[in-house]
């Protein structure tokens, strides 16, 4: 593969539109796994999915021009999937399973266009949103993300020179070879990248998985990115997200119905999945309420993927749940992806190693860790905690509780009736970076 110069890349940004998001498979596989779901079962669906900056301290729109926001998402809903993209989704061999996509659904990926958005200014930040049926909307997540991080990268690196930029990018790239050699050193380390939505930028994300290919080897098990993982021959990683849940409780027509809509979703992606794609996401309404209330059947799944409680903290509670059940955590697997970087990858190996299976996606810290690398002290590399949820279905509010509750979304109104159905416990507020 040939690589661009990141630094003679980024000084050129000098034509009218640098395009950001340059194919619809620069997304993360679990979104298209998920929006294959949604089409198959909730196409009357409609929900809105929106912008939200946790790092409220940041006032994203005085960074970031409007204008060359507008352009870069117009500039998105003018992409399609292409006939290589489609015959190597239809081709590939994706956890060991031929066609995991349906004809009928690569047919309809054939003809996808992302759905308008609106876009406005609010005190500081960007209020921006996406209407449309489910399979639509959802398929706005990831480029949008990728778009407002990029620009803030940009906007940031504005006014540097060729050396400058040259400078910078060789001390990021030193960095993360640093922490390169420090994972050499695990034996056994399962590792995937998870860096698109928060990307420095898509070049970034490039270089940074090339880098693991070489620098870990067969301990690099693949990138969340399918077009990094179709362009780098790479395994695509993914499973599924808290918008599942969040949109089954919002349509259910009954309390009794909200409690069981996490185990709902479960029950609709065994359907459409089997083996290693069954790990489970339990934090969306709290872990302590998921395990109290879970069937039998959940224990039978491969393993869980612990999202919001400090990685320990959620493992341990996970295999404690296990051995009540008469499971060996051993047979089973653990796959931490919250906010991880190679400090707390090492702690949470030392800590579970040989005694559960482990798996480690690493996301921002990986691909947008540039902070203190420019030749001046530059504000605006730091990453920021900028996620795009799901805030409405068929009209109703959405919920997500999380196990820390400076991750949750919703009305007030709609986290206190969560709250009252699901509980509090085992939910502690701790500090977002990203």
């Amino acid at each position: 593969m040939i690589f661009t110069d990141i630094a003679t890349r980024t000084y050129n940004h000098g034509w009218r539109l640098d395009p950001i998001v340059r194919s619809l498979l620069d997304t993360d596989f679990y979104k298209l796994l998920m929006v294959q779901m949604i089409w198959g079962l909730y196409r009357d669906v409609n929900v809105t999915f929106s912008l939200i900056n946790r790092t409220t301290s940041v006032r994203i729109a005085d960074e970031i021009d409007e204008g060359e926001l507008r352009a870069q998402l117009d500039h998105a809903r003018t992409l399609r999937f292409t006939k290589k993209e489609l015959i190597w989704l239809a081709g590939n061999s994706f956890y060991g399973r031929q066609q995991i996509f349906a004809p009928d659904f690569l047919a309809w990926l054939a003809d996808f266009q992302l759905p308008d958005y609106e876009l406005e200014k609010v005190d500081g930040q960007y209020r921006l949103n996406f209407h449309g049926p489910w399979a639509y909307a959802s398929m706005w997540e990831i480029p949008a993300l990728a778009i407002v991080n990029e620009l803030r990268s940009r906007a940031a690196l504005k006014g540097l020179g060729r050396f400058s930029l040259d400078v910078l990018y060789a001390r990021a790239k030193a960095r993360l070879w640093e922490k390169l050699e420090r994972l050499r050193g695990l034996p056994d380390l399962r590792l995937s990248d998870f860096g698109t939505r928060r990307r420095h930028s898509f070049l970034w994300q490039n270089w940074c998985i090339a880098a693991l290919k070489e620098g870990l080897g067969s301990a690099f098990m693949g990138t969340s990115n399918v077009l990094l993982a179709m362009e780098h021959d790479l395994e695509a990683i993914g499973t599924n997200a808290h918008e599942l849940p969040m949109v089954l409780a919002a349509l259910a027509d009954t309390d009794a119905e909200r409690r069981r809509a996490p185990y709902k979703v479960l029950e609709d992606w065994r359907r459409y999945y089997s083996g290693n794609l069954l790990v489970v996401l339990p934090d969306t309404f709290g872990t302590e309420a998921f395990l109290e209330q879970a069937p039998d059947w959940v224990a039978d799944w491969t393993g869980f993927r612990p999202d919001s409680a400090p990685p320990v903290e959620g493992g341990e509670r996970i295999m404690a749940w296990w051995r009540a059940r008469g499971i060996d955590p051993a047979a089973k697997l653990l796959v931490f992806s919250d906010g991880m970087d190679v400090e707390a990858i090492e702690e949470t190996y030392h800590h579970f190693n040989g005694r559960v299976r482990l798996s480690f996606g690493w996301g921002t810290n990986l691909t947008n860790d540039l902070a203190g690398c420019a030749t001046d002290d530059r504000p605006g590399l730091e990453p920021i905690s900028l996620v795009c949820k799901v805030t409405q279905a068929n009209g109703r509010p959405t919920v997500k509780l999380s196990d820390n509750p400076v991750k949750a979304t919703g009305t007030p109104e709609a986290i206190a009736h969560y709250l009252s159905l699901f509980g509090s416990r085992g939910r502690v507020a701790r500090q977002v970076r990203v």
